[in-house]
């Protein structure tokens, strides 16, 4: 009944979708496979006119993109991250791709192989039968002071599927160890709040040690199992002030503009370090 009334909303007509732009998260992608109404994943980019790979019902594997398309050779290069690391960059090859940036000839020069190949920027695997699977952006990815490579947008995507979170960002670049700066929903953590006994305005909920403690615990309990130790973040920053375009935060595709989050924080995080 419940899934019949989801299905409903989307017109009752509906028997699959697909998404593209950023990967899916795989609990959303078992969820809507659950209920009848698949949604596959594509990938692309504006270089290539656009498609690389693309799942369907007979090709199909939960996490992944799918397989490449006919034509096109997509191939992972690990020199770039670690030649004993399973993954490396995407890289494709095939009639698709852009002849070059127009009046551009140095950009256009640094995206391309010698032997020809787009480098297209995000990080990836392939599995013995052909799926291709992004693990990360390499401009994104950064070195713990253990030199250890951390992909961070991975990790803020599984923690923003916890309830109580609206928006996190990981950094550790350089660093001994991550930390996580953590902007909490405030209708939930009212909730929270109600839960732990704690009678205090909503905008202080936030700055309160014993709603810090818990938000971190829960955290990192969330992310053991699922990522390396050195991975999950130590020490925790909290606001109530979101990332948005007007805050500078975001640009217009609402991607995080991570070195203006860094210095807006930056005395914070110093702080953290240094405790």
């Amino acid at each position: 009944m419940v899934f019949s009334k989801i299905a409903a909303k989307f017109g009752g007509k509906l028997i699959a979708s697909i998404t593209a732009s950023a990967k899916m998260n795989l609990e959303i992608s078992y969820f809507f496979t659950d209920i009848g109404l698949p949604v596959y994943d594509c990938y692309g980019l504006s270089e290539t006119s656009p498609a690389i790979t693309m799942s369907s019902p007979d090709l199909n594997r939960p996490g992944s993109i799918g397989k490449a398309l006919e034509f096109i050779e997509v191939r992972i290069d690990r020199s770039m991250i670690d030649d004993k690391s399973e993954d490396g960059e995407i890289q494709v090859k095939g009639p698709n791709l852009m002849v070059g940036y127009h009046n551009k000839p140095e950009a256009t020069k640094a995206v391309f192989t010698k032997d020809g190949w787009l480098k297209t920027g995000d990080r990836g695997t392939i599995d013995e039968d052909g799926f291709i699977f992004i693990t990360g952006r390499i401009k994104e990815q950064f070195k713990l002071e253990n030199g250890k490579y951390v992909f961070p947008a991975a990790l803020e995507e599984d923690i923003r599927l916890l309830p109580y979170i609206e928006n996190a960002m990981i950094y550790g670049d350089g660093k001994p160890y991550n930390i996580c700066i953590v902007i909490p929903d405030c209708d939930v953590l009212i909730k929270t709040a109600e839960t732990l006994k704690i009678k205090t305005k909503v905008d202080k909920l936030v700055h309160l040690p014993v709603v810090q403690e818990f938000i971190s615990m829960e955290i990192q309990k969330s992310l053991e199992g699922n990522y390396g130790h050195y991975e999950i973040p130590k020490k925790f920053i909290f606001t109530d002030e979101n990332f948005t375009i007007e805050n500078g935060m975001l640009t217009q595709t609402l991607k995080l503009k991570r070195r203006f989050v860094v210095e807006k924080y930056k005395s914070q995080i110093e702080d953290l370090y240094k405790a």
